[in-house]
């Protein structure tokens, strides 16, 4: 962290803290069920909670507020200040995180994050929101705001907590902020939480303690698990999530920038509360420079986004959960740098990246949006930084400039090389059974480069009994996924389990109630993870030439264990070695878990140098008349071309079942054994290691 980053100015005056109050509570709405209507005096009908605007026709609150009345439409209150009366406008919630409840008792589950479109265009106010991770406030205190029923009607309140920890780690989907000191009234849920000292909103108050003072607040970066598209964008609203912190950070820096406005403005107020102390930028500069970033499309994605922010020098770990997804939330991960003035410098740098980064698409205006953006850059150089910086900048510009290929472009990025086949990251999932417990599993998971290094996204040693992994794993898998995804390029997943488990339909997990099977929307391999005897330097360099063959060369099928619909050993070592190095085998029976017969075949199979093969999962079919299945096998297999492609031809076969296509019928249940001797497992006996 930038030393000393944004600690504030403990004596600052009253003044600035009731304006600070004020900015909160004229941004601060309640939230009805979309029967309520326009009555001021009444008790409030139909009230749900609390909510806040933060963006131009975006109100952010808790799901279980949004979604507990009926249906998504709901009716938003709100005033603009003292006096001004109460405003009612419809809305619908476009965004639940989760979708729905869940637990015996119907509670909802962090993040209980909800976004509410308005239908109508309306004048409000808008909180500033941060763009880092609410576990990184200046101070012990936040303040928060709501509504709730005092002697029968509905009023406006806000108070101030002490913050005592969190429930959770940072890498729990569930992390919550823990609040005490203050009795936090029924309807405040949904409200804003705002670090006192930066003068930012940092979370959302999702529960009250019952019986006792404070409750919990879930931190703003939760919003960065809403959904991703799976396309590359085309627009700015393809995205809900780029689309509110775009217009968040356009109407903010609108705001300041007006020169006939009178009133005091968000960075007023922050620079008001010493939160520009210490830091690379200043409250108005740091606002300046995010209105710039908002005008330029978003990044292609979050691997593209991080990819970027570790090409940039001395830069720690970005790698906390969830992962940044914006410009702004890229910004925010250079705030854990130290370093005066290598601080600013570094910010700078991450400007020219920026500026020179691929775009899923282009607008009339972003020419002009990276001028404008460049010409911040060389301002804030010119000002406070050494000729040698702002000479080296100027290089990147130049480079930049001469660019011509960035319209809807899969270019060469201009801060790095973009990565080749084979190259690009994966997610690994590793389950390790629990001898002693059965169908039970410790698993880890992780996104692995092409570089060897395996970034933990999380793990658990507990057991996980075996029925419950599909739905442990869905918010840590949906993590990782989003760190390797490129848009219409989803990553692979490579599942390493022991021999005995190469049958686990892993492809067939939902990782939402009702969603499609995981094989449909992504490739799915396996892999054992049993070890390995040790390999001679001539064994070792066969077995790499056999994988290296099947990447070069069309790959052909070979049939080891079936022949004219009889079951037959595979065969042994010596002649597996003498197949064809682009010989890809096929195991016809081996069923849903390999029995002794099988799994010795698998044994062969692996000392023989394959890492590459088709498995045939499913009962035991008695009497099968397997002629169809070795002849579409053997076609898919010269079809699909080489092995880089096999993982997303049968993603395709699956999605083929799915669909009813019955051409694609003789798939059903495949596996593809996928063992790259390239990538192989991390740590020795170890699940995954930290790089």
């Amino acid at each position: 962290m930038i030393d000393g980053f944004g600690r504030g100015v403990p004596g600052a005056s009253d003044d600035t803290r009731r304006a600070l109050m004020d900015l909160v509570m004229a941004a601060t709405v309640r939230i009805h069920g979309p029967a309520y209507g326009y009555a001021p005096e009444g008790s409030g009908g139909g009230f749900l909670g609390s909510g806040f605007f933060i963006a131009p026709s975006w109100v952010l609150t808790c799901a279980h507020v949004a979604m507990g009345g009926e249906g998504r439409d709901v009716t938003v209150v709100y005033e603009l200040g003292p006096g001004s009366g109460e405003t009612s406008v419809e809305g619908s919630v476009v965004a639940a995180l989760p979708e729905s409840p869940s637990g015996p008792a119907g509670g909802w589950p962090a993040p209980d994050l909800a976004l509410i479109r308005l239908r109508r265009p309306v004048e409000h106010a808008c909180v500033y929101v941060t763009e880092r991770p609410a576990a990184y406030f200046g101070g012990g205190q936040v303040v928060y705001s709501g509504w709730t029923e005092v002697g029968g009607r509905l009023k406006r309140l806000y108070g101030q907590c002490s913050v005592q920890g969190t429930v959770g780690g940072w890498a729990d989907p569930d992390e919550q902020m823990r609040l005490g000191g203050d009795v936090l009234p029924p309807g405040v849920s949904g409200g804003p939480t705002v670090d006192l000292t930066r003068g930012e909103v940092v979370g959302v108050l999702k529960s009250q303690l019952v019986g006792g003072m404070g409750g919990t607040s879930i931190g703003i970066e939760r919003l960065r698990l809403l959904p991703v598209p799976p396309e590359m964008a085309a627009s700015e609203s393809d995205d809900d999530y780029q689309a509110v912190f775009h217009a968040h950070d356009r109407y903010h820096a609108d705001r300041h920038t007006n020169g006939v406005g009178t009133g005091r403005t968000w960075a007023d107020v922050q620079g008001g509360l010493g939160a520009g102390a210490d830091r690379a930028l200043s409250p108005q500069q740091r606002m300046m420079l995010l209105g710039r970033l908002a005008e330029l499309p978003p990044p292609v994605s979050t691997h593209s986004l991080l990819d970027l922010l570790v090409r940039l020098p001395n830069v720690h770990s970005v790698d906390r959960y969830p992962a940044p997804r914006s410009w702004r939330d890229g910004l925010g991960a250079l705030y854990e740098n130290r370093g005066g003035e290598a601080a600013l410098e570094l910010v700078l740098r991450y400007c020219m990246s920026v500026i020179a980064a691929e775009r899923p698409y282009v607008t009339p205006s972003t020419a002009a949006a990276e001028e404008a953006l460049w010409n911040w850059v060389k301002w804030i150089a010119d000002d406070r930084l050494s000729r040698d910086f702002r000479n080296e900048i100027t290089r990147l510009r130049s480079v930049a400039r001469h660019r011509t290929d960035r319209a809807q472009r899969r270019a060469w990025p201009a801060y790095g090389e973009r990565r080749v086949d084979g190259e690009g990251p994966f997610v690994l999932l590793e389950l390790e059974p629990r001898g002693w417990e059965r169908d039970s599993y410790d698993w880890r998971i992780g996104v692995a480069r092409h570089t060897g290094e395996v970034l933990p996204v999380r793990e658990d040693s507990r057991g996980t009994p075996g029925q419950e992994l599909p739905a442990r794993l869905a918010a840590p898998l949906t993590e990782a996924f989003r760190r390797c995804d490129e848009p219409d390029n989803p990553a692979v997943l490579q599942v390493a389990v022991v021999q005995a488990l190469l049958g686990l339909d892993v492809d067939r997990w939902q990782l939402a109630p009702g969603g499609p099977p995981l094989g449909t929307v992504r490739p799915v391999v396996v892999r054992p993870s049993d070890r390995e005897p040790p390999y001679s330097e001539d064994e070792a360099r066969e077995r790499r030439a056999r994988w290296n063959r099947t990447w070069n060369v069309a790959m052909r099928a070979e049939i080891l264990d079936c022949e004219d619909g009889l079951r037959v050993p595979v065969p042994m070592e010596e002649d597996l070695r003498a197949l064809a190095y682009e010989a890809v085998p096929v195991l016809c029976r081996f069923g849903d878990r390999p029995d002794a017969e099988t799994a010795a075949g698998l044994t062969r199979m692996a000392l023989g140098g394959f890492h590459l093969a088709l498995l045939r999962r499913g009962a035991a079919r008695p009497d099968p008349v397997c002629a169809d299945f070795h002849r579409r096998a053997a076609d898919t297999l010269a079809g699909a071309g080489t092995a880089g492609q096999l993982p997303r031809t049968v993603q395709e076969l699956r999605r083929g079942v799915r669909e009813g296509r019955t051409e694609m019928y003789w798939s059903d249940g495949v596996a593809l054994y996928y063992d790259d001797p390239h990538h192989p497992l991390p740590g020795s006996g170890q699940l995954l290691e930290a790089p």
